[in-house]
């Protein structure tokens, strides 16, 4: 047998046995999130409050963003350069991922059209994975894969969003929407990676900041379900969508959900993640299911009592969100403001990751 020919058999067995990209399994049983069949960090509690099974996450959505409108690109120069750079973005952001494992982090947030690039507030910006007919755009496909490879070898879940409000009226119309969500799911069925959890839009609301109705309140299940219902090889990936700061989930998204995403923003008392967290289990169609708090820019970490915690002794995983405040320069503040540093060297990111440590019993 000629080498050509034991190549192409060698290629078509490491392909089909899943050699790429499936070393890491998400799964989920009851209310717990497993990983490799095993839930996360096992036997874990901290504070008398059980943290097996939990995510904790970071916000940090812009890990393949860039930029198309040439009016507003050089807007997100890096202060050394002068210029913006999506490689060295997305390099950094890879270089990055080892340190927040080692303090215990073991999930972050991805969005195919990130969130806005300067914290809150419009842009002008034209960032999206998708072309307006909903295909995929190669260069970011290029750059998730970069991303999904490395958290794929550190064992890292990653809830990767496809819709973001500051984007989505690039997508020529519904139809396109559909054809997004279809092709990235087929695009991870490709590459075999099962460490990805679906979000299908940043922030669902009804007050028509979607410019499609597909990804309001009343219709997302149906993007939901598109992705529920596409299985192969035995395998479908898990699939909810967030609502805004402090907004309850809606009965038929708690219903088709496998896993429900809240968000913290605006919950300025921490008794207000309480009275969120309460109400969500309340909703018509919950069961039990893990609830995951994967947005909250408050902090307060030194305090004893604080979102994050709330979040953790209601068995809520807990998302963290921080970006440059108004007012600020320093590059290194903020993981949404971009351009992105993405080390621990702020003092709000240290804080984060410390309390991390601490809640998770993990070493380096």
């Amino acid at each position: 047998m000629n080498r050509k020919i034991l190549l192409y058999l060698f290629l078509l067995v490491v392909g089909y046995s899943g050699a790429f990209g499936q070393k890491t399994v998400v799964a989920i049983k009851g209310n717990q999130f497993l990983i490799n069949g095993k839930p996360t960090y096992p036997g874990r509690y901290w504070n008398g409050n059980k943290i097996e099974g939990l995510l904790m996450n970071s916000r940090m959505v812009q890990g393949i963003f860039d930029d198309a409108n040439p009016e507003t690109r050089s807007g997100f120069s890096y202060p050394d350069t002068k210029t913006w750079d999506p490689d060295r973005n997305t390099n950094e952001f890879v270089a990055a991922m080892p340190l927040w494992k080692s303090y215990g982090l073991n999930a972050f947030t991805l969005n195919m059209q990130g969130g806005s690039p300067s914290g809150y507030g419009s842009s002008k910006c034209l960032n999206t994975g998708f072309a307006t007919d909903g295909s995929l755009l190669e260069p970011y496909m290029q750059r998730l894969d970069r991303i999904l490879k490395k958290a794929d070898e550190l064992n890292m879940v990653v809830i990767l969003g496809i819709f973001y409000f500051g984007q989505d009226q690039y997508l020529t119309d519904e139809k396109a929407v559909i054809k997004a969500t279809r092709e990235l799911v087929d695009w991870l069925f490709n590459k075999r990676y099962r460490h990805v959890v679906i979000e299908i839009a940043n922030e669902t609301v009804d007050n028509g900041t979607y410019n499609h109705e597909i990804l309001r309140p009343k219709r997302i299940q149906e993007l939901i379900d598109l992705v529920k219902n596409t299985n192969k090889r035995g395998y479908r990936y898990l699939v909810s969508t967030s609502f805004g700061g402090i907004v309850v989930p809606t009965p038929n998204v708690v219903k088709a959900s496998d896993f429900l995403l809240i968000h913290g923003n605006g919950a300025s008392k921490p008794e207000q993640i309480q009275t969120l967290i309460d109400a969500t289990k309340q909703v018509d169609g919950y069961r039990n299911m893990p609830v995951v708090n994967n947005e909250d820019d408050h902090y307060d970490f030194d305090k004893p009592t604080n979102n994050f915690t709330v979040s953790i002794k209601n068995y809520v995983s807990w998302g963290y969100f921080d970006f440059r405040f108004p007012g600020e320069t320093d590059y290194r503040e903020g993981y949404q403001t971009v351009p992105v540093d993405w080390g621990i060297n702020s003092k709000r990111k240290k804080g984060f990751f410390a309390k991390v440590r601490e809640i998770t019993g993990v070493e380096n």
